[in-house]
């Protein structure tokens, strides 16, 4: 167990999940239109379920046009193992969720901060990971500025696109084909790896659980200035202290 400095501890919340968007966001974020303001923050979970519940409650709070699309999961064809996908139902394909995997229902606000979860064109900067922020909706494609890389700025056109979960984690191959897109007003630490921001908000109803997570997360920040951690207990009160995660084997040989 390790403890926070006061300076960057949220000590006073009754409802966290809005405290801590206001530490980051601020209290009209809705209003912004201006890529840069998203650019540069971003609130930090160590879990989806968290993730998701910030996203829904920030993606509520917009006022742009709203759609809701809808992927198709289906077994994939050259999947010769199953000779009957009738017993995956498509009610179960579509229940199904994954990390690096969109959900089936994936709703979507113009002026909404997102993250691609495939590479699509490494060349003109589209990768696992580049955030976007969305312009326009269609029924068939997503207009987005781009928000990270060399080629921030730049506008770029997202198609549907036929993703699958990591091989192994189900006894089919299944094929789903969405948006490779993911809301992230918050995303996990894991996620952030590699980024670097100005105002990071760190969201830990329950402790990182392995070894760096911690640091990853409180590594993302310019300066503390722009680092607010908020830590709660299952009754949702403010903590000081967290647990870390270290492999002791790390020093075994200092």
């Amino acid at each position: 167990m390790i403890d926070i400095p006061d300076e960057l501890l949220i000590k006073e919340c009754d409802d966290p999940i809005k405290s801590i968007v206001e530490e980051v966001y601020g209290l009209s974020f809705e209003e912004q239109t201006d890529p840069h303001f998203y650019q540069e923050r971003a609130i930090l979970c160590p879990t989806n379920d968290d993730v998701c519940l910030i996203n829904e409650y920030m993606l509520s709070m917009l006022t742009g046009e709203e759609k809701t699309y809808l992927s198709s999961d289906s077994i994939d064809p050259s999947d010769t193992s199953n000779q009957d996908s009738r017993v995956y139902t498509p009610d179960f394909l579509n229940n199904i969720k994954l990390s690096g995997l969109p959900n089936h229902s994936l709703r979507l606000r113009v002026g909404t901060p997102v993250m691609l979860l495939r590479n699509i064109d490494p060349k003109a900067g589209l990768c696992n990971g580049t955030r976007l922020q969305i312009t326009q909706l269609a029924d068939h494609i997503i207009k987005a500025i781009v928000l990270t890389g060399d080629t921030h700025g730049q506008k770029v056109y997202i198609p549907r696109l036929n993703v699958a979960p990591p091989e192994g984690k189900f006894p089919f191959r299944m094929r789903r084909r969405q948006f490779p897109l993911a809301v992230a007003f918050a995303m996990t630490i894991n996620k952030s790896q590699g980024q670097t921001l100005s105002s990071v908000g760190l969201y830990l109803p329950k402790p990182v659980f392995s070894h760096g997570q911690l640091y990853v997360a409180l590594s993302r920040v310019k300066s503390k200035d722009g680092l607010k951690v908020l830590i709660i207990d299952k009754d949702g009160k403010p903590q000081k202290q967290t647990m870390n995660v270290v492999f002791k084997e790390v020093f075994q040989k200092i």
